[in-house]
């Protein structure tokens, strides 16, 4: 069994108007998730600065950030992060490039957790619906060329208001898309934005949104998790 979250962390900017990257680690702590996708770590511009000190990370959590070694001061891959616990093993990594009006990316990483590997793709896909639907086919098209098939876990900030169609048309294709529950806005959720999407070798346990009071306040968004079964796959050497 194994844990995964994702969470757009609005570059620790909270409900309060307060940038508090403290709170967002406390936040990451209390998921207590194998492997998190966080969304919006790095600012948008300029240098595209992380707001989450790598090296805290590493002191003040049980996690560890997967480097995609892209800029010196980011974080991430157009602001799409990948933490794996300090226990798991990261075997392999790569950037996902999307079409976009507005600089997009996805990140994918190859994860031994619990002595099982399971693929991890983190995202957060355009405000529009036709590059929304694009960026998803470009996301299936580059999982489908990969060598080597293994359970797979894509999550992120969708920014789709529906509950069908669209972009997650194209993920169900092949794919089981699950919605935790409403996670936007942090203060009185209403929306499914941020969606966990199970290749169908993955059993789903449990899933949910992250609700606690640090939550309500760390982001315009809230963390959802869930809890999953692989299937029995040898890990690579």
């Amino acid at each position: 069994m194994i844990k995964v979250a994702s969470y757009n962390i609005r570059k620790s900017l909270g409900t309060d108007r307060r940038r508090s990257p403290d709170r967002i680690l406390n936040i990451l702590e209390e998921l207590d998730a194998d492997i998190i996708a966080l969304q919006e770590v790095d600012r948008r511009f300029g240098e595209r600065v992380t707001t989450l000190s790598p090296d805290l990370i590493v002191d003040l959590t049980r996690y560890v950030p997967v480097r995609f070694g892209i800029r010196e001061q980011s974080l991430g891959w157009h602001g799409n992060v990948l933490l794996v616990k300090k226990s798991a093993r990261v075997l392999g990594q790569q950037r996902i490039d999307l079409p976009a009006f507005e600089p997009r990316g996805a990140v994918m990483a190859d994860i031994e957790v619990h002595g099982q590997t399971v693929r991890v793709v983190g995202m957060h896909l355009g405000l529009t619906g036709g590059y929304r639907v694009k960026q998803a086919q470009a996301v299936v098209a580059h999982l489908e060329k990969l060598e080597g098939r293994m359970p797979t876990v894509i999550m992120g900030d969708l920014n789709q208001w529906s509950e069908d169609g669209g972009c997650l048309a194209q993920f169900a294709v092949h794919h089981n898309v699950v919605a935790p529950g409403p996670s936007f806005h942090a203060r009185a959720p209403m929306l499914k934005l941020d969606r966990i999407i199970l290749s169908r070798d993955v059993r789903l346990e449990a899933t949910g949104v992250h609700h606690s009071a640090l939550a309500r306040t760390g982001s315009d968004h809230l963390p959802v998790w869930a809890t999953l079964e692989l299937a029995q796959v040898e890990a690579s050497a």
